[in-house]
């Protein structure tokens, strides 16, 4: 009998109890094995929801409390991760975040469908569909996946972060720790037989193996898989984001500049609803349990008393109102893109993970 496939999503959290048990059900209906789960800090419940959740076998979860590394937390959680035994024992590795949900469209929809589909891979580049804010104001306790259908073109060329991916890589030694997009510390003596290809079933070329957090642009990079990403949410979730502080580069605050490169609403993409069965009834077995419902609704109540806390500072009301006048982001041309590729390149380096 041959062994399924254990694929294991790294997760790390902070606030988060009212979107957890949409994600899960989610990812496992997706065919994720097993979820490791760091908590960072939570005001909300998140911790106490984790906890049951564990006591449940649904993941396993780690408080992760700080001190932190200078550049966020995920980058503290993510060298815990290799000394635990569930990320030893697992083929894949996926590193994900909470706004983050895998969309395969081939086979039954599943990150098992998109092995098979790519027997060859040693790691699989999943690149980011931006879902805007579709002018929704007020946060509400409906799925996320299904309330956000708008999203940027397939064919993107500017900014490069509509590019960016996140990689599923065979846990075969050839890279010694996951990273927050692609995985890092590579062993030379393994590089030369890795393989990459992109979610439209590309193989990449070598420099991938080392580098690169984005694909290239104006191509389709979607054709077997994509990543549905959720960024901005209502805008009163984006206000409690803002609050809770970026996972990454956590010195740098969150605005309107952020906003206006994520907030892309162009074409309609409701192609994830194809695991709207299975994960439908995760998401009800989730919801029978009595301590997970209670933790969720009271979540649900935290992030909105929240909300209205936070209009009582300046600097939060500013941004909410500044949110509700500015419009949503427009592509920018191949021609324009051009030239702010060429001129960025010059400036700087390919930004790292």
């Amino acid at each position: 009998m041959v062994r399924p496939v254990r694929i294991c999503a790294i997760l790390t959290v902070r606030n988060e109890a009212a979107f957890l048990l949409e994600w899960l059900a989610h990812h496992r209906a997706a065919g994720i094995t097993d979820v490791l789960v760091f908590s960072n800090d939570c005001e909300d419940g998140t911790t106490e929801m984790l906890d049951r959740l564990q006591a449940m076998g649904e993941l396993e979860h780690h408080r992760n409390d700080g001190p932190y590394h200078k550049s966020g937390i995920q980058f503290t959680a993510l060298k815990q991760a290799t000394q635990l035994e569930i990320y030893r024992a697992a083929d894949w590795i996926l590193a994900l975040d909470i706004d983050e949900f895998v969309n395969v469209h081939v086979g039954d929809h599943t990150l098992p469908a998109l092995i098979d589909a790519l027997p060859e891979a040693s790691a699989i580049a999943l690149t980011w569909r931006l879902f805007g804010n579709a002018d929704q104001v007020r946060y509400k306790d409906t799925p996320v996946t299904r309330t956000f259908t708008r999203a940027a073109p397939e064919i993107m060329y500017w900014p490069w972060r509509a590019s960016m991916f996140k990689t599923l890589f065979r846990n075969d030694g050839t890279y010694g720790k996951p990273g927050i997009h692609r995985p890092r510390d590579p062993d030379p003596a393994r590089l030369e037989g890795t393989r990459w290809f992109d979610g439209h079933g590309r193989e990449l070329p070598a420099h991938f193996r080392r580098r690169r957090i984005f694909s290239d642009y104006g191509q389709p990079n979607y054709g077997l898989a994509q990543l549905n990403h959720y960024p901005l949410g209502w805008m009163e979730s984006y206000v409690l984001k803002a609050d809770r502080g970026r996972a990454v580069h956590a010195d740098q605050a969150l605005g309107l500049d952020y906003w206006v490169e994520r907030n892309f609403n162009q074409e309609e993409d409701t192609s994830i609803t194809a695991l709207d069965a299975p994960m439908q009834a995760e998401l009800a077995r989730l919801r029978r349990d009595p301590e997970l419902a209670r933790l969720h609704d009271a979540a649900v109540l935290w992030r909105k008393a929240r909300f209205e806390s936070l209009l009582g500072q300046d600097s939060y009301r500013a941004l909410f109102g500044r949110l509700l006048m500015t419009q949503p982001s427009r592509p920018v041309t191949e021609k324009a893109a051009a030239l702010l590729i060429t001129m960025a390149n010059r400036a700087a380096p390919e930004p790292g993970d």
